[in-house]
């Protein structure tokens, strides 16, 4: 009786297939635990050839891209709840904690109106995709984040170690309380130019060292404060592309360089695997 309940509410709305992620066929073609995008309809597998796509059915009447484009104005907070649920699908497609299967993720909001445009945009861009394929498979993503948690430490390391602003500090020392005052802006911008200089070589140091230990690395954009959710501000976001058999290497690595920068003030993030959105290029 359900069933036939579902089928109705079907016909007399108009549906649409909402796509998570693209993958490498397992043979397995049962429906997989989550629940779609729109929290109820099952998340299942279309085959196609040597790929297969994940998906849910979903009303065009809330999923299609005018209403998500309406909602991405008007209602973040569902935005993000229905973006938390589209990584979730992808994550369990990957198959995170188990084996780890390659695949390309979709952007958040793709729908297709039914089963036949699928097969037709797949048949279309199938070599490209299966090059795709063929470049991550046996590789993870795993992503790198570094902050500044003390500014202080790197300021004072400057200063003690620049000669141009040590020997203005002991200018100042003797000059008039006025005139000093003057000085010690210079001093401040002399630092906060030092400072700059010196987080660009010690990131972009770092990013470097964890890249010769990848199949392909990238730097992403710095993320606010209010993205992060942490007081300290993020100086490098990256993201690598790592041969499985490499995984444990490249964490090791990670762990030095972080007990290296805390002595700078810096602080290291890595978490992963993650769904290859940075490396599928799709």
């Amino acid at each position: 009786m359900a069933d036939i309940e579902k089928r109705l509410r079907r016909v007399m709305r108009m549906d649409g297939l909402y796509i998570y992620c693209l993958r490498e066929k397992t043979g397995d073609s049962r429906a997989m635990s989550a629940k779609g995008i729109d929290g109820k309809e099952d998340v299942f597998i279309l085959p196609y050839r040597r790929l297969e796509a994940i998906v849910s059915r979903v009303s065009l009447a809330e999923f299609g891209s005018e209403e998500i484009q309406r909602k991405a104005r008007e209602d973040l907070s569902w935005i993000k709840e229905k973006a938390l649920i589209h990584e979730g699908v992808i994550e369990e497609a990957m198959g995170k904690g188990g084996k780890i299967l390659s695949l390309i993720p979709m952007r958040f909001g793709t729908v297709f109106k039914e089963k036949t445009k699928i097969e037709e945009t797949l048949d279309k861009d199938y070599i490209k995709l299966e090059e795709v394929i063929d470049r991550i498979r046996g590789k993870q993503e795993w992503s790198v984040k570094v902050y500044l948690k003390d500014k202080g430490i790197l300021e004072q390391g400057i200063k003690e170690n620049n000669e141009t602003i040590k020997e203005k500090v002991e200018e100042i020392a003797a000059l008039p309380e006025g005139i000093a005052f003057f000085m010690e802006e210079e001093v401040k911008r002399l630092v906060a130019e030092e400072l700059d200089m010196a987080l660009s070589n010690s990131v972009n140091g770092l990013f470097d060292r964890l890249a010769s230990r990848s199949a392909a690395s990238i730097k992403s954009r710095i993320l606010a404060k209010e993205l992060t959710g942490r007081d300290e501000p993020m100086v490098l976001n990256s993201a690598y592309l790592i041969p499985e058999d490499d995984i444990d290497d490249f964490k090791k690595e990670a762990e030095a360089i972080n007990q290296e920068i805390q002595a700078k003030g810096l602080y290291l993030e890595y978490s992963g695997p993650w769904p290859g959105y940075n490396f599928s290029g799709y």
